[in-house]
Protein backbone atom coordinates (compact mmCIF):
# COMPACT_ATOMS: atom_id res chain seq x y z
CA UNK A 1 0.00 0.00 0.00
CA UNK A 2 1.25 3.42 -0.22
CA UNK A 3 2.30 5.00 2.88
CA UNK A 4 -0.17 7.67 3.23
CA UNK A 5 -2.72 5.84 2.71
CA UNK A 6 -1.49 3.26 5.31
CA UNK A 7 -1.12 5.83 7.66
CA UNK A 8 -4.69 7.23 6.81
CA UNK A 9 -6.47 3.54 7.31
CA UNK A 10 -4.73 1.93 10.25
CA UNK A 11 -7.11 1.85 13.18
CA UNK A 12 -7.22 0.31 16.63
CA UNK A 13 -8.77 -3.40 15.61
CA UNK A 14 -10.99 -5.08 18.34
CA UNK A 15 -12.68 -7.32 16.55
CA UNK A 16 -10.80 -10.22 14.86
CA UNK A 17 -11.65 -13.23 12.71
CA UNK A 18 -10.89 -16.84 13.60
CA UNK A 19 -7.50 -16.17 10.85
CA UNK A 20 -4.11 -17.27 12.47
CA UNK A 21 -1.62 -14.71 12.38
CA UNK A 22 1.18 -16.82 10.87
CA UNK A 23 5.30 -16.79 13.03
CA UNK A 24 6.49 -15.84 9.49
CA UNK A 25 4.31 -12.86 8.64
CA UNK A 26 4.79 -11.69 11.83
CA UNK A 27 8.62 -11.95 11.57
CA UNK A 28 8.30 -9.84 8.25
CA UNK A 29 5.98 -7.36 10.55
CA UNK A 30 8.83 -7.20 13.47
CA UNK A 31 11.36 -7.14 10.24
CA UNK A 32 10.05 -4.02 9.06
CA UNK A 33 9.28 -2.20 12.69
CA UNK A 34 12.55 -2.96 14.10
CA UNK A 35 13.50 0.51 11.76
CA UNK A 36 11.76 2.42 14.09
CA UNK A 37 13.70 5.41 16.01
CA UNK A 38 14.76 5.22 19.45
CA UNK A 39 17.14 7.24 21.89
CA UNK A 40 20.32 7.09 20.68
CA UNK A 41 19.54 3.97 18.69
CA UNK A 42 19.96 1.80 21.29
CA UNK A 43 16.52 -0.08 20.46
CA UNK A 44 15.67 -1.12 24.28
CA UNK A 45 12.62 -2.31 22.79
CA UNK A 46 11.25 -6.18 23.46
CA UNK A 47 9.10 -8.39 22.26
CA UNK A 48 7.46 -11.15 24.18
CA UNK A 49 4.70 -12.97 21.37
CA UNK A 50 2.24 -14.87 23.92
CA UNK A 51 -0.05 -17.75 22.22
CA UNK A 52 -1.09 -19.52 25.10
CA UNK A 53 -4.93 -19.26 25.86
CA UNK A 54 -4.08 -19.45 29.65
CA UNK A 55 -1.36 -17.01 29.61
CA UNK A 56 -3.60 -14.56 27.80
CA UNK A 57 -6.71 -15.66 29.98
CA UNK A 58 -4.74 -14.14 33.13
CA UNK A 59 -3.53 -10.91 31.15
CA UNK A 60 -6.84 -10.43 30.14
CA UNK A 61 -7.82 -10.67 34.27
CA UNK A 62 -4.82 -8.35 35.11
CA UNK A 63 -6.61 -6.17 32.35
CA UNK A 64 -9.76 -6.15 34.21
CA UNK A 65 -8.74 -3.55 37.36
CA UNK A 66 -7.51 -0.75 35.69
CA UNK A 67 -10.57 -1.22 32.89
CA UNK A 68 -13.14 -1.13 35.69
CA UNK A 69 -12.06 2.32 36.88
CA UNK A 70 -11.42 3.11 33.21
CA UNK A 71 -15.38 2.33 32.61
CA UNK A 72 -16.37 3.85 35.64
CA UNK A 73 -14.89 6.81 34.85
CA UNK A 74 -16.25 7.20 31.06
CA UNK A 75 -19.63 6.54 32.62
CA UNK A 76 -19.14 9.36 35.37
CA UNK A 77 -18.43 11.66 32.38
CA UNK A 78 -14.62 11.79 33.22
CA UNK A 79 -11.41 11.72 31.09
CA UNK A 80 -10.28 8.02 32.49
CA UNK A 81 -6.70 7.65 34.13
CA UNK A 82 -5.76 11.73 33.66
CA UNK A 83 -3.03 12.63 36.03
CA UNK A 84 -4.76 16.17 36.12
CA UNK A 85 -8.18 16.04 37.78
CA UNK A 86 -8.70 13.54 40.37
CA UNK A 87 -11.30 11.61 40.05
CA UNK A 88 -14.60 11.92 41.63
CA UNK A 89 -15.51 7.82 41.50
CA UNK A 90 -15.01 6.08 44.81
CA UNK A 91 -13.57 2.50 45.03
CA UNK A 92 -16.76 0.96 45.96
CA UNK A 93 -18.19 2.45 42.68
CA UNK A 94 -15.09 1.41 40.80
CA UNK A 95 -14.92 -2.52 42.00
CA UNK A 96 -18.68 -2.91 40.98
CA UNK A 97 -18.36 -1.54 37.55
CA UNK A 98 -18.66 -4.03 35.07
CA UNK A 99 -15.80 -4.02 32.38
CA UNK A 100 -16.93 -2.93 28.91
CA UNK A 101 -16.12 -6.16 26.89
CA UNK A 102 -14.72 -4.06 24.26
CA UNK A 103 -11.15 -3.92 26.69
CA UNK A 104 -10.70 -7.24 27.57
CA UNK A 105 -11.66 -9.47 24.68
CA UNK A 106 -9.17 -8.56 22.01
CA UNK A 107 -6.75 -10.37 24.62
CA UNK A 108 -8.85 -13.47 24.56
CA UNK A 109 -9.42 -13.45 20.18
CA UNK A 110 -6.85 -12.07 18.41
CA UNK A 111 -4.74 -14.52 16.39
CA UNK A 112 -1.39 -13.69 18.99
CA UNK A 113 -0.77 -11.10 21.67
CA UNK A 114 2.33 -9.34 21.96
CA UNK A 115 3.98 -7.80 25.31
CA UNK A 116 6.41 -4.96 24.13
CA UNK A 117 8.91 -3.81 26.90
CA UNK A 118 11.67 -1.58 27.22
CA UNK A 119 14.98 -1.79 28.72
CA UNK A 120 15.12 1.45 31.58
CA UNK A 121 18.70 1.06 31.17
CA UNK A 122 19.22 2.07 27.68
CA UNK A 123 16.24 4.68 28.03
CA UNK A 124 17.00 8.70 28.32
CA UNK A 125 13.89 9.82 30.17
CA UNK A 126 14.86 13.27 30.24
CA UNK A 127 11.83 14.39 31.77
CA UNK A 128 12.28 12.34 35.50
CA UNK A 129 12.89 14.80 37.46
CA UNK A 130 9.82 17.14 36.25
CA UNK A 131 6.89 17.45 38.62
CA UNK A 132 4.77 15.58 36.82
CA UNK A 133 4.14 11.87 34.90
CA UNK A 134 7.22 10.96 32.12
CA UNK A 135 6.43 10.69 28.96
CA UNK A 136 10.25 11.16 27.42
CA UNK A 137 10.85 7.47 27.55
CA UNK A 138 8.00 6.14 25.46
CA UNK A 139 9.71 8.14 22.67
CA UNK A 140 12.35 5.26 22.57
CA UNK A 141 9.35 2.86 22.23
CA UNK A 142 6.23 3.21 20.72
CA UNK A 143 7.46 4.46 17.59
CA UNK A 144 7.98 0.68 17.32
CA UNK A 145 4.88 -0.05 18.74
CA UNK A 146 3.02 2.25 15.52
CA UNK A 147 5.20 0.73 13.32
CA UNK A 148 4.16 -2.74 14.22
CA UNK A 149 0.63 -1.50 14.01
CA UNK A 150 1.29 -0.25 10.26
CA UNK A 151 3.67 -3.15 9.16
CA UNK A 152 0.83 -5.22 10.31
CA UNK A 153 -1.88 -3.21 7.91
CA UNK A 154 0.06 -3.55 5.33
CA UNK A 155 0.41 -7.37 5.39
CA UNK A 156 -4.04 -7.38 5.85
CA UNK A 157 -3.76 -7.54 9.68
CA UNK A 158 -4.23 -5.16 12.32
CA UNK A 159 -4.30 -4.17 16.83
CA UNK A 160 -4.58 -2.47 19.23
CA UNK A 161 -2.03 -0.35 21.56
CA UNK A 162 -3.49 -0.99 24.92
CA UNK A 163 -2.20 -0.42 28.30
CA UNK A 164 -4.71 -1.46 31.01
CA UNK A 165 -2.72 -4.02 32.16
CA UNK A 166 0.08 -2.10 32.66
CA UNK A 167 -1.78 -0.90 36.06
CA UNK A 168 -0.77 -4.18 37.39
CA UNK A 169 2.82 -4.26 35.83
CA UNK A 170 4.13 -6.03 39.02
CA UNK A 171 2.12 -9.21 38.37
CA UNK A 172 2.08 -8.50 34.36
CA UNK A 173 6.10 -9.03 34.91
CA UNK A 174 6.02 -12.39 37.61
CA UNK A 175 3.72 -14.01 34.64
CA UNK A 176 6.16 -13.60 32.13
CA UNK A 177 9.74 -13.60 33.75
CA UNK A 178 10.24 -10.42 33.19
CA UNK A 179 13.27 -8.53 34.73
CA UNK A 180 12.87 -5.49 36.86
CA UNK A 181 14.43 -3.29 34.86
CA UNK A 182 12.56 -3.72 32.39
CA UNK A 183 9.18 -1.73 31.99
CA UNK A 184 6.11 -3.31 30.02
CA UNK A 185 4.97 -0.70 27.37
CA UNK A 186 1.94 -2.36 25.75
CA UNK A 187 -0.08 -5.54 25.61
CA UNK A 188 -1.00 -5.59 21.47
CA UNK A 189 -3.46 -7.91 20.41
CA UNK A 190 -2.94 -8.83 16.51
CA UNK A 191 -5.18 -10.52 14.46
CA UNK A 192 -7.13 -9.96 10.94
CA UNK A 193 -9.77 -7.22 11.42
CA UNK A 194 -13.57 -8.36 11.06
CA UNK A 195 -14.24 -5.46 9.22
CA UNK A 196 -11.32 -2.91 7.57
CA UNK A 197 -11.84 0.22 7.87
CA UNK A 198 -10.49 2.71 4.81
CA UNK A 199 -10.86 6.05 6.41
CA UNK A 200 -10.58 7.33 9.81
CA UNK A 201 -11.97 10.30 11.78
CA UNK A 202 -9.34 12.57 13.17
CA UNK A 203 -9.42 16.65 14.44
CA UNK A 204 -8.14 18.58 11.39
CA UNK A 205 -4.80 20.14 11.63
CA UNK A 206 -6.21 23.80 12.42
CA UNK A 207 -7.51 22.62 15.73
CA UNK A 208 -4.39 21.60 17.23
CA UNK A 209 -1.62 23.74 15.39
CA UNK A 210 -0.24 27.06 16.72
CA UNK A 211 2.32 29.51 15.06
CA UNK A 212 5.15 30.25 17.29
CA UNK A 213 3.68 30.14 20.71
CA UNK A 214 0.45 28.04 22.85
CA UNK A 215 -2.44 30.26 21.56
CA UNK A 216 -0.89 31.37 18.39
CA UNK A 217 -2.61 31.33 15.57
CA UNK A 218 -3.47 28.02 13.68
CA UNK A 219 -1.65 27.10 11.00
CA UNK A 220 -3.14 26.09 7.67
CA UNK A 221 -3.28 24.94 4.50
Amino acid sequence: MELYDVMASTFSVRDFTGDPLPDPTLFRILDRARFAPSGGNRQGWRVIVVRDRTTRETIAALTEPAGKRYTAQVNAGENPWNTIDPTSVDAATIERTEVLPRLIDPVLKAAVVLVLCVDLKVVAATDQFLPRVGLVGGASVYPFAWNIMLAARHEGFGGVITTLAVAEEPKLKELLGIPPHVAVCTVMPLGRPVKPLTKLRRKPVPEFTMLERWGGPALQP
